[in-house]
This record gives C-alpha cells, sequence and structure tokens, in this order.
C-alpha cells in the first residue's frame, strides 16, 4: 500500500487498525503463524523471477547473486522458521528452588503486539522480509517499510504482501523521509532498523518517546586481519568473495585490511591475479559484478579516493554508477576512508610491523558488526577471539555465519544492539513471559506470621 507526504494521517490510521486486530489474538495461533509463513514462502518462489529483476534494476545485481544472498537467503529463513516453529513456541521450563515448592516455572513466549521493520537499500529483499519472518513466527501485526533508495524493490513487496499475505495483520508503508517520521510518532511495541548510524540515532530517540524496545543492525568499520600463517590463495579468494559481493554494499564486508608490511606486495599481486580471474579484464561489462545504489553514494566514494595511494583500480562511471574493485595501500589513519564506513567496493589495506599490532589497531576503534581473522596459528586466533570485541567473528572465511540460522546475528557498540536470525529472531519479537504455578494441597507456614527465630534459621537454610 502506497502512502504519501499528503496523506501521512493513513499511516496513523493503519497502525491503530494493526493493534486493534492484534488486540483480537487472531495472530497467537500456531496456524495463523504457519499460514503466513508457508504464504512467505510460496510469494518468493512464485514470484522469484519479478524479484531477480527488481534486484537487477535497482542494484545491478546478477541472477546468482541476487538469489543466494536474497530470494534463496529468505527462502532458507523461512523453511528453518517453519520446522522450529512449535518447538519454539512451547513454554521453556526451568528449575524451582526448594522454598517455592511444590511448584513449576516456566518462561511463555508471547507476542509483542504491532512492530515495525525499516528496512535497507543494500540487500531490499531479505533486510525486509527476513526480520518479518521473525515477526510473523513470533506471533506479531507488522508494518514493514522499504527503503526508497532501492524503489524497484520497494514497489514489489508493496504489490505482493497484500496479495499472499493477511492485510489485517501485515501493512506495507512506501515514502521516504516524511513517512518514516510519521511511522515513528506511532506506537509500536518493538522497532527493527537495518542501515546507518545516523538515522539509528533518529529511530532511537522516536522510540524513547514511547519506551518502545529497539533492535538496530547498523555496521561500522569490519576489520579483516590477515596473518603470515595462512594459505594466501584461499584467504584472498574469499576476501574478494566477502568484499565486491553487491559492489562492496554489505554491512558486513571486510572495512580494510590488516597485515604485516613484509606480506603486503605478496598480497596485492594475488589480489589482482585473483580480481582478473573471477570478473575478467574488462569487469565494467561483467554481469556478475554489480553498480552502486546511486550516484550520490558513488560520488561519496570516489571522493574517498582523493590522495590516496591506489594500487588496484580507482576507474568509475558516473552515468552508470560504476566504480571498479579498488584497493588502497596504508591510507592515512585521519582520512575520511579510515574515519568512516566504506560500504562500497573499496578496500583499504592497513601495513603493520608485526600481526599483533593489529589487535591493538582495532580496540582502538569502534567495535565493529563482523571481525574476519585469516590464520593458521591457533594462538593468534584465540588472542583475537580473546582480546578483541564484534558483533560477529569468522576465522577463515568471510560472512559465512550468515549461512547459520543458529547463530544469531547483530552488532554490539556503536554497530548495533539485539539480535536476530532463527530463534534469536522468534525472541526478539517475542516476550518470554515468566510463570510459576504453586499446588495448594500443602501450604507452610514459614512465610507467615508470627515469625520466630526458628523459622528464620530454617528460612536460611532454604534460600
Amino acid at each position: 500500500m502506497q502512502t504519501s507526504a499528503a496523506d501521512l494521517n493513513y499511516i496513523c490510521e493503519r497502525v491503530n487498525h494493526l493493534r486493534s486486530h492484534f488486540n483480537s489474538g487472531g495472530t497467537r495461533t500456531y496456524q495463523w503463524r504457519l499460514t503466513q509463513l508457508n504464504q512467505l514462502k510460496k510469494m518468493l518462489i512464485e514470484q522469484e523471477k519479478a524479484f531477480l529483476q527488481a534486484l537487477s534494476q535497482d542494484l545491478a545485481k546478477s541472477e546468482y547473486e541476487a538469489w543466494t544472498s536474497e530470494v534463496g537467503f529468505t527462502t532458507s529463513e523461512i523453511e528453518h522458521s517453519i520446522r522450529s516453529l512449535k518447538k519454539w513456541m512451547r513454554p521453556r521450563k526451568v528449575s524451582t528452588p526448594l522454598v517455592a515448592q511444590p511448584a513449576k516455572s516456566y518462561q511463555l513466549p508471547e507476542p509483542l503486539g504491532t512492530v515495525l521493520i525499516i528496512g535497507a537499500w543494500n540487500y531490499p529483499i531479505q533486510l525486509v522480509l527476513g526480520p518479518l519472518v521473525a515477526a510473523i513466527a513470533a506471533g506479531n501485526c507488522a508494518v514493514i517499510k522499504p527503503s526508497e533508495l532501492s524503489p524497484a524493490c520497494s514497489a514489489l513487496i508493496a504489490k505482493l504482501i497484500p496479495e499472499y499475505l493477511d492485510s489485517e495483520a501485515i501493512c506495507v508503508i512506501e515514502g521516504a523521509v516524511a513517512e518514516t517520521t510519521e511511522l515513528l510518532k506511532q506506537k509500536f511495541d518493538h522497532i527493527m532498523y537495518t542501515g546507518g548510524e545516523g538515522v539509528a540515532k533518529i529511530v532511537m530517540r522516536a522510540a524513547a518517546e514511547n519506551l518502545t524496545p529497539v533492535t538496530l543492525e547498523l555496521g561500522g568499520k569490519s576489520p579483516c586481519i590477515v596473518d603470515n600463517n595462512t594459505n594466501l590463495g584461499v584467504t584472498v579468494s574469499r576476501i574478494i568473495w566477502n568484499k565486491w559481493m553487491n559492489a562492496g554494499q554489505t554491512c558486513v564486508a571486510p572495512d580494510y585490511v590488516l597485515i604485516e608490511k613484509s606480506q603486503a606486495d605478496k598480497f596485492v599481486a594475488k589480489l589482482k591475479d585473483k580480481l582478473q580471474e573471477f570478473y575478467g579484464q574488462d569487469v565494467k561489462s561483467n554481469s556478475d559484478y554489480g553498480r552502486i545504489v546511486n550516484k550520490r553514494h558513488l560520488i561519496r566514494l570516489v571522493a574517498y579516493l582523493d590522495n590516496q595511494n591506489v594500487v588496484i583500480g580507482g576507474e568509475h562511471d558516473l552515468e552508470q554508477k560504476y566504480l571498479a574493485p579498488t584497493v588502497v595501500l596504508d591510507p592515512p589513519a585521519d582520512s575520511p576512508l579510515m574515519l568512516e564506513e566504506v560500504f562500497g567496493p573499496i578496500l583499504p589495506i592497513v601495513t603493520v610491523e608485526n600481526i599483533e599490532q593489529s589487535i591493538e589497531f582495532v580496540n582502538h576503534r569502534a567495535k565493529p558488526l563482523a571481525l574476519y581473522v585469516y590464520t593458521n596459528n591457533s594462538q593468534f586466533e584465540q588472542k583475537v577471539l580473546n582480546t578483541t570485541s564484534s558483533g560477529n567473528v569468522c576465522v577463515n572465511d568471510g560472512m559465512m555465519f550468515m549461512t547459520n540460522p543458529n547463530l544469531p546475528f547483530g552488532g554490539v557498540g556503536n554497530s548495533g544492539m539485539g539480535h536476530y536470525h532463527g530463534q534469536s529472531g522468534f525472541d526478539t519479537f517475542s516476550h518470554l513471559k515468566t510463570v510459576m504455578k504453586r499446588a495448594t494441597f500443602i501450604d507452610p507456614t514459614l512465610r507467615y506470621p508470627p515469625f520466630t527465630s526458628t523459622k528464620l534459621n530454617i528460612v536460611k537454610k532454604l534460600l
């Protein structure tokens, strides 16, 4: 359903309608949740070509990349949720202390209510529908707000969601700043936002007005530490896949590489060889390589290259929104390239005298969403794991942790708060209600007056 700045009252009316529908209890049942998840899966399968076309239109994603990282990825998330739904919905038993016996204690998952999901443009299908899977599984009504920067995907989602899902419980609001601002004025039971730190602060301030909990999936400068003790060919291949998927517009892409100075030339040479092997001599004409989302972002990225030592790439075409895979060697620490999240196909390489110094380099900066370490040295691996903080870590690969629905995904510090994927997503959109049920066939008098020293001594032992 589309809206406009001239008709913002619709947003308030629609949210109020969803809240009323939630209060009717229709979304709480297992059958409703299962039906909606199956319908969402059906939509992705039946409309696969339409989704692939929209992704190509917005970001020039190849069919392979669009399916694996968006359509197929989200379908897999749905299938995992369908298989696990009954288990997630069950009461979660916990032990009961002796002092409270006879009794049983458990946590009962219940839906939060009506939630808002604000998606991002870089993975415009996955980052809207993935959280929706969790919200539906948890039994909520949901408003989803696709990004206006990926207009083809936004329009397609707005068209298809009412055709496949329960429009009494799930609503799509398109638009830009005005619509998002109006949405944030409404009372929601949870807000999930995926995007940048600046807008996240706006979302959090708005949520505070209604004491609404938030999940923020942000980003930051995710480091990639490359030890000398590693298989260089495999390492470079995996870094290229991780970095240049979606033309570098990935929140968990490696933002920069840390490597010993003595290994830098060898590393750059291997990067050149592998980039040519993967994309050929003419990257611009290779359909496997994507485009920057718009001219404004491309201008931002090109400006990062001013006065830098570009050792690979740098070629760009504003009209075609193209920027070649680009590598910069030893950028100044105070340059915008090293102070801001790149979010594009530029890979800075920062050299250190000793790989141990890479840990200190990482720890002097904001906590990243992801950290990558390539090493066959188990002691160095453990040192990195034990002395750095990040939302997610992968050893000897890129963002493969995203493929495991049993691993929560989320940031820490400036890279975000909260988790989703799999049961973590279900729990994010649920309230785990504490329940204790006590028997009445026996009622010890220890807690009742008159209080005596004997009672106190017994209670001290029980507690």
